[in-house]
C-alpha cells in the first residue's frame, strides 16, 4: 500500500504522523538502515541513501529529536551564548548579524540554535547550570571579557565551546576554540590610512579593555603611531564601552582634554555614530576639521552623515566558521582556532 504524505488513519479517524518503520517500508529497507540515514549515513550505500531521501520526502516523516536524544546523548542544538546586559543585544547591531549568520549555518545541518542572554552573575549561574545539564550540545559564546567565569566554567565541564574574538587571559587562547576578525591588523590600516590623508593628531576612542576587541585595536593603534615616530600622546586615548552613548562621552572628554586632535580611530561603528554627535556639537566638521574612521562596517557605519569610513569584519565567515568549528569539536575534534583578515572600507568621514 502506498502511504500518504499526511500517514496513516488510527482507529480514531485521526491521521498520525508517519513514523521510522513507515520510512523503511515506503524506501524497502530495515528500519537500522533509516536509523543509520538520520544518524549520519554511515555505512549506508548511495542507493539506500537515495531510497530513504526520497521516502522521507514521500511520507513526510519528520525527526522525534526527544526520542532521538534519549538514543545518542545529545540535544541536537547549540546555544548562542551572549554574556552582556540584555540592552546592549537590542542596541549593537553586530549581535544580530552574528546571531543570524550562526542561525543559517547550523540550519544548513538542521541544528536549531537557542539564544541565552546572561548578564548578570546570576543569569550567568543559571545558564551555566542549564547548559551543563546537557540541554545543548555545545555554545557560541559571544562578548566573552577578561574575568567573566562562564568559558572556563564551561571548558573544565567539558561542554564544547567556540568563543567570538580571541579569548584573554592566561592560557585562554590555547585551551578554548575561538574566531576572530584580526583586530589589531585592522586597526593598524585605519590608524595608517589616517596618516595617508596627512593627519597628525590621531585620536582613539578604544573598546573595553577587558574584551579581546578592546585590548588588540588600541595595540594595532599604538604599533601604528611608534612605526611613525610619533609617541602615543596618552590625552589622545579615551576608553568606550562599545556603546553609542560611550562613544559620545568619550569624544566630549577628547575635546576637552586635547582638543587640537584632527583625526580619531572610533573601535566600533556603534561608538563612532556617538562621536560624530560630540563633534557635530562642538562645531567641528567631519572630515575637513576630524577625520573619523570606526571599525566592524555593522548597519551602523551605513546610517551616518557623512558615512563612515570603517574595518570590515567578515561576519558571513566568523559565523559560518564558528558553527564548523563547534561541530567539528562536538564530534570530538581538539579546540582550533581561526582569524580572519579585515577590509578597510572607504567613505566620507575619513
Amino acid at each position: 500500500m502506498t502511504m500518504s504524505t499526511t500517514g496513516t488513519t488510527g482507529s480514531g479517524g485521526r491521521r498520525r504522523p508517519p513514523t521510522i518503520h513507515d520510512v523503511a517500508r515506503e524506501a524497502g529497507v530495515s528500519r537500522g538502515t533509516v536509523s543509520r540515514v538520520l544518524n549520519g549515513g554511515h555505512y549506508v550505500s548511495p542507493a539506500a541513501q537515495e531510497a530513504v531521501d526520497a521516502a522521507i520526502r514521500k511520507t513526510g516523516y519528520v525527526v522525534n529529536r526527544h526520542a532521538r536524544s534519549l538514543i545518542t546523548g545529545r540535544s541536537d542544538s547549540v546555544g548562542f551564548l551572549l554574556t552582556e546586559p540584555q540592552e546592549r543585544f537590542f542596541e549593537d547591531p553586530n549581535f544580530n548579524v552574528l546571531l543570524r549568520g550562526c542561525t543559517q549555518a547550523l540550519a544548513a545541518h538542521d541544528i536549531p540554535l537557542l539564544l541565552m542572554l546572561a548578564g548578570t552573575p546570576d543569569e550567568r549561574r543559571r545558564i551555566t547550570r542549564y547548559i551543563t545539564a546537557g540541554h545543548v550540545d555545545g555554545v557560541l559564546l559571544v562578548s566573552s571579557r577578561s574575568g567573566d567565569p562562564v568559558a572556563a566554567e564551561l571548558r573544565d565541564a567539558g561542554v564544547p565551546l567556540v568563543a567570538c574574538g580571541k579569548p584573554i587571559g592566561p592560557g585562554s587562547a590555547s585551551k578554548i576554540s575561538y574566531v576572530a576578525a584580526d583586530d589589531r591588523d585592522g586597526a593598524r590600516d585605519m590608524v595608517r590610512h589616517l596618516l595617508s590623508l596627512g593627519r597628525r593628531r590621531i585620536a582613539t576612542v578604544t573598546g573595553p579593555l577587558d574584551t579581546p576587541g578592546g585590548v588588540e585595536r588600541l595595540a594595532g593603534y599604538r604599533e601604528v603611531l611608534a612605526e611613525a615616530g610619533m609617541p602615543v600622546d596618552e590625552q589622545l586615548v579615551a576608553s568606550g564601552d562599545y556603546s553609542r552613548a560611550g562613544g559620545e562621552a568619550a569624544a566630549v572628554r577628547l575635546l576637552g582634554s586635547a582638543p587640537d586632535f584632527d583625526a580619531v580611530f572610533v573601535a566600533s561603528d556603534l561608538m563612532a555614530q556617538g562621536v560624530l554627535a560630540a563633534l557635530q556639537k562642538a562645531g567641528r566638521r567631519v572630515p575637513e576639521d576630524v577625520a573619523v574612521g570606526g571599525f566592524d562596517d555593522s548597519p551602523a557605519a551605513l546610517a551616518t552623515e557623512p558615512g563612515l569610513t570603517t574595518i570590515r569584519q567578515p561576519w558571513d565567515r566568523i559565523s559560518a566558521e564558528m558553527v564548523r568549528v563547534l561541530l567539528a569539536q562536538v564530534g570530538g575534534e581538539n579546540p582550533a582556532a581561526v582569524i580572519l583578515p579585515t577590509e578597510l572600507v572607504r567613505r566620507g568621514s575619513a
